[in-house]
């Protein structure tokens, strides 16, 4: 008998599939991240320009002051806006090269915020990925304060682009240390300060960032140098415009503190995600949040004098806008590593909501009500009020700067209390007569047209501002006021 010693053969294996790989999205090229958060910036700010082809105070007083020539421009601000002298230089050319308008006035703006958004996407792409940096990129144009600052003829969105400008050349400057971008890094921040001394916050920032990096010394001597020359440069403006100090003296408490808080907050609540960037010489939040909390520093100015007012520091936005992108791609990883098709329905609800909440902010930025005057509402108001040969008062007389840039809105009308004009006196406001000239003048008119501030605001209590309240009061009364924002137009009739 015989044993079959014969093996049977192994039964054919059902090999699985192999679990799909999840292949990464592409990373965005380098263009991409630089020119998309470029090109919705300059789109947000073209976006309603005109703002119903209106002026607020500052700007009429920029729009004035590109006006004049140099030399008129040098003696205006040995008296008053030195700290804006060169932004005023800068719109003189500009005007004499495009002629002076709206669009000429605001454009500028809206071209450096566009220039400090790709600076931040390149920061953000540098310290932590394209992604982050295209992201942060996109934030930033979408912040109120960025969007209502580039449609601004102000210097602070020239301010903010040099900062962003300067903060990338300082993160180059860590892991590629030569004197060229030291001198580059240097340059920027001077001129930032040159164009608002409060641009110099941001240096500091800059030093905390490279002491808490732990930078090599050599990046460290490197900075010190580039920041002593700034503060060498800056020095003699600080000094010369110390003696104009009465021009913050209207900031009585912090101003828009809880609009920025805000927007703040939520940026620092984004530091506490992972961020992508580990090894890198310098982290996205160790250079971020010191941009973001810099404003500390005014707030607690602001206990002996108040400081703050959130446009001098709204290169803070910067940092930012590097945190929330941050925030955003750490979502974005979450909602692919779930893989539950709810998580994304809710990260796209909520980007919905964001976006949907943005818009009505975005539209009362570019409606004239947006700002805290309305310096075209002004000349209106007094061609509607006065008639040919009516006197006209300004209480107080700083608020005559409103009606400069277009001086067809007075022409009809006889400024009693004028003795220079601003032009020829070098001032904002022109020289007022004599307390007692102003009451003789005042009293050989029927009519008056006063142009006050809004209700409530603080009258200086020179001679000539008691000479007109005393005079109004004694032998005037109020006929017909005109509330426009930020101001009030009343007509005065002779009392009978």
């Amino acid at each position: 008998m015989s044993v079959d010693t014969r093996v049977p053969a192994p039964a054919e294996a059902t090999a699985s599939p192999p679990p799909p790989v999840r292949r990464p999205s592409p990373r965005p090229v380098r263009s991409v991240v630089v020119l998309a958060p470029f090109l919705l910036t300059v789109v947000l700010g073209l976006w309603g320009i005109r703002r119903e082809n209106t002026l607020w105070g500052d700007e009429a007083v920029t729009y004035a002051l590109a006006q004049r020539d140099l030399s008129q421009n040098w003696h205006t601000v040995q008296h008053v806006d030195l700290v804006h002298a060169l932004h005023y230089a800068l719109m003189h050319a500009v005007f004499d090269l495009f002629g002076a308008g709206l669009l000429t006035l605001r454009l500028p703006s809206v071209l450096a915020m566009a220039a400090a958004a790709s600076a931040v996407a390149l920061l953000g792409r540098r310290l932590a990925g394209s992604r982050v940096g295209l992201l942060a990129g996109l934030v930033f144009p979408l912040l109120p304060q960025v969007q209502k600052y580039a449609q601004e003829g102000r210097s602070y969105a020239l301010v903010c682009a040099l900062v962003a400008w300067a903060t990338y050349a300082l993160v180059t400057g860590v892991a590629r240390h030569t004197r060229g971008r030291w001198a580059l890094y240097g340059g920027s921040m001077l001129l930032a300060c040159l164009l608002h001394e409060f641009a110099v916050l941001a240096l500091v920032a800059h030093g905390v960032t490279l002491l808490v990096s732990r930078v090599p010394r050599p990046v460290l001597r490197g900075w010190g140098v580039a920041a002593a020359a700034v503060v060498t440069g800056l020095a003699p403006l600080v000094v010369r415009s110390a003696a104009q100090a009465e021009q913050v003296a209207w900031i009585e408490a912090p101003v828009r503190l809880p609009g920025f808080a805000l927007v703040a907050v939520l940026g620092l609540v984004c530091a506490f995600v992972p961020a992508e960037g580990r090894g890198r010489p310098v982290r996205l939040s160790a250079l971020a949040v010191p941009l973001v909390a810099l404003p500390c520093l005014l707030l607690a100015a602001s206990l002996v004098k108040p400081l703050f007012v959130d446009r001098y520091v709204l290169y803070s936005h910067v940092g930012i806008a590097l945190l929330t992108g941050s925030g955003a791609h750490h979502v974005r990883r979450l909602r692919q590593s779930s893989g539950n098709p709810w998580t994304t329905v809710g990260v796209g609800a909520t980007a919905v909501a964001v976006l949907a909440a943005l818009v009505p902010t975005s539209l009362a930025l570019r409606a004239p009500a947006g700002r805290s005057n309305d310096a075209t509402a002004v000349g209106a108001a007094l061609r509607e009020t006065g008639r040919p040969g009516d006197g006209l008062l300004y209480a107080p007389a700083l608020h005559r700067y409103w009606t400069e840039p277009n001086p067809g809105d007075t022409r009809a009308l006889t400024d009693l209390a004028l003795a220079e004009s601003p032009v020829a006196s070098h001032t904002l406001a022109g020289v007022e007569l004599p307390a007692p000239v102003i009451a003789a003048r005042m009293l050989r008119f029927d009519r008056i047209v006063v142009v006050h501030g809004r209700a409530g605001a603080h009258l200086t209590g020179s001679p000539q501002e008691r000479a007109k309240t005393l005079t109004l009061r004694q032998h005037f009364r109020a006929r017909a006021t005109t509330h426009v924002n930020g101001a009030r137009i009343v007509l005065y009739v002779r009392d009978r």
